[in-house]
This record gives C-alpha cells, sequence and structure tokens, in this order.
C-alpha cells in the first residue's frame, strides 16, 4: 500500500486528490497538509488523517506526495522531500526558471514527475499537435488559444505553453525565440516561424486548449476541453503510483503514460 501526502490538501485540487487516491486499492492518503494558521486545520478530512501544518511529519510518513499547490510552496515541499528521500508528483504551474531550477535540483536526488497537466487527453494532444507541425511544415502558421476560468493566476497556461512547445519541436523551432504572448497597435505583418499563445480568462471553464494550424484555404484546429478536474486527480494519483520506486529524475506524463 503507497502511503500518499497531500499539501493544500483543503483546496480544491487537493480534496480531488484525496478523493481519486481513495478509489484506488493500491493507495492511501496517509497525510492532508495546509499552511500554518489555515482555518481548517485539525479537522479530520478522511477517517484517521487530520489536516496539519507540520509538513515535515507528513513526507517523512509517505512514500510520495502529489503538490498542486503554489510555486513558493512547492519549492519548500521539494527541497524538503530530496532530504528525505521521498518521491514527488507535481502539477503545480506557474513556475519561474528560478523555481523551476529548485525541481531540477531535487530530481538529481528523489524521481519527480512533473507535468502542467496529468490528463491523459492533453498528453495525447501534445504528441498530436508535434506530429501535425512536422508534417504540415512551414506551409502553416501555428497559433494557441488556451480558455480557463476566471480565479487562475497563471497566463498562458503550463499546458497552453507545453502545447507550445510541442508545436516549437515539430517545426525544429526554439520557443523562446518565436513564442508571442501577446499583440497591441501596429505589430507589423506576422513572421512565418511566429507562434502565438493567447489566454482568455472567465466563468468556470475548467479548462481548454487549441492548437491551430493555419494555412491558405484551410486550417486544422486540434482540441481539448477538460469538464471536471478529477481527470488531473486521476492522472496525479496514477503517476505516484508509478514514480514510487524510480531513479532520481524529473519524469513527465509522457513517461508515465509510455509515450516518450
Amino acid at each position: 500500500m503507497i502511503r500518499v501526502a497531500v499539501p493544500g490538501a483543503a483546496g480544491k485540487m487537493g480534496q480531488m486528490v484525496l478523493q481519486a487516491l481513495q478509489e484506488r486499492s493500491d493507495m492511501r492518503p496517509s497525510a492532508a497538509v495546509e499552511r500554518a494558521g489555515h482555518p481548517k486545520l485539525g479537522q479530520e478530512l478522511l477517517p484517521s488523517v487530520r489536516l496539519t501544518s507540520d509538513l515535515a511529519t507528513a513526507l517523512a510518513q509517505a512514500d510520495v506526495y502529489v503538490d498542486f499547490t503554489v510555486p513558493d510552496a512547492t519549492v519548500q515541499a521539494v527541497s524538503l522531500a530530496a532530504e528525505l528521500g521521498v518521491a514527488a508528483v507535481v502539477g503545480t504551474t506557474g513556475l519561474s526558471p528560478t523555481e523551476r531550477g529548485a525541481l531540477e535540483r531535487a530530481a538529481s536526488r528523489i524521481p519527480i514527475v512533473f507535468s502542467p497537466n496529468f490528463s491523459l487527453g492533453v498528453n495525447l494532444l501534445l504528441g498530436l499537435a508535434e506530429q501535425a507541425a512536422r508534417a504540415l511544415g512551414d506551409d502553416f502558421d501555428l497559433e494557441i488559444v488556451e480558455l480557463h476560468h476566471r480565479a487562475k493566476r497563471d497566463a498562458p497556461s503550463g499546458t497552453a505553453i507545453a502545447l507550445a512547445d510541442a508545436l516549437a519541436r515539430g517545426r525544429g523551432l526554439s520557443l523562446d525565440k518565436v513564442k508571442r504572448f501577446s499583440r497591441e497597435g501596429d505589430v507589423g505583418a506576422r513572421s512565418q516561424d511566429e507562434l502565438g499563445v493567447f489566454a482568455v480568462r472567465g466563468g468556470d471553464v475548467v479548462g481548454e486548449h487549441t492548437a491551430f494550424f493555419l494555412g491558405n484555404g484551410e486550417r486544422v484546429e486540434l482540441t481539448h476541453r477538460a469538464t471536471t478536474r478529477m481527470i488531473f486527480a486521476r492522472g496525479a494519483a496514477r503517476a505516484a503510483a508509478w514514480v514510487v520506486g524510480k531513479p532520481p529524475r524529473l519524469y513527465s506524463m509522457a513517461d508515465v503514460l509510455g509515450f516518450s
């Protein structure tokens, strides 16, 4: 039985991760963690699992933890997990290069599955998008539009950036050199290699991503729509079961699903 700690357990994704873990027979939630001062500390979220702010003890008693929190909390948790030798599954988005570097350093000591999106369908989309960009070539312009709920804090979404990276790889380009996250005013004609990524926010939309392949006289669109966050929680639980016992390294959801 795999023991799983869940930081941010009182949040929307944390609660769904707890639910996803309960659906499985091969793992159990061993600890639920929240920040110090959280109003629900001490409450029993599950039988024999009370909400605590003691992250160190929670990780020490776990085989793996699942993290959908915020960047600074994620860096704290992964650094502590590396010291304790606890595997990690990280779905936090909006990480800065410095924060991403903290994950990479920790991955030299523990196995970490890091993904902006744990959905099976999204990871299939990434593979299809890369293949399509390679097959269609320079005759098609590449653009991405992503749509999320009004409360999402980072933009573009981590999934949209991963999708852009897949398109750039398929075209043999460096995303850093061709990405365009905004257009305003007289920006001139679109260059051949330009790759636009644009964010729409509103309502309670869980997540929608569309890759556009825009040619002369025809257009191809690849779209994924999420209607429940449980797909992410179940994917993260699957990743948690997979990563325990793996060699230290930074893995992706493609590794978990055998796509890589």
